[in-house]
């Protein structure tokens, strides 16, 4: 519930333009569950399944493109060259991204990183501003 909240609040917070968010953590940490809660508070009312087989899924909601990425699989950063990375990180688009670490020296740097454990029976959830629109967001987060 907390995880389906939070995505709840990342999407009602988020400054206009396209921004990427990098989510991190181990197998179960909440990363779908997350972009499940976000995809809901934009209106998607389908399922959300993690694109682990097909690397993405995407979704036209608010009248904008979202991409959600899942890397586990990957076995090279390279591999990202075939998928046309700059047609979905094109500065319109709300990209994120689930194992971004699998990414590393293709993927650009994120306007936030969001990384996910597991606490005790619950999630914590530490999220991190590497951007200024990632820093404006991360204000504009805090009052909602």
């Amino acid at each position: 519930q907390a995880m389906m909240a939070l995505g709840a609040r990342l999407a009602a917070s988020r400054p206009e333009g396209g921004r990427v968010v990098h989510l991190t953590g181990d197998l179960g940490a909440g990363k779908t569950t997350l972009t499940r809660g976000w995809l809901r508070a934009l209106g998607h009312s389908g399922a959300v399944k993690s694109p682990t087989y097909t690397l993405v899924e995407s979704y036209r909601l608010a009248g904008r493109d979202v991409h959600h990425f899942d890397l586990y699989r990957l076995a090279d950063p390279e591999e990202l060259d075939y998928l046309g990375l700059d047609d979905y990180f094109d500065g319109q688009a709300l990209c994120l991204v689930e194992w971004p670490e699998r990414g590393e020296g293709v993927l650009k740097t994120p306007d936030l990183a969001i990384r996910l454990t597991v606490a005790g029976e619950g999630r914590e959830a530490r999220i991190e501003a590497l951007s200024e629109a990632g820093r404006v967001w991360l204000e504009a987060l805090e009052r909602v």
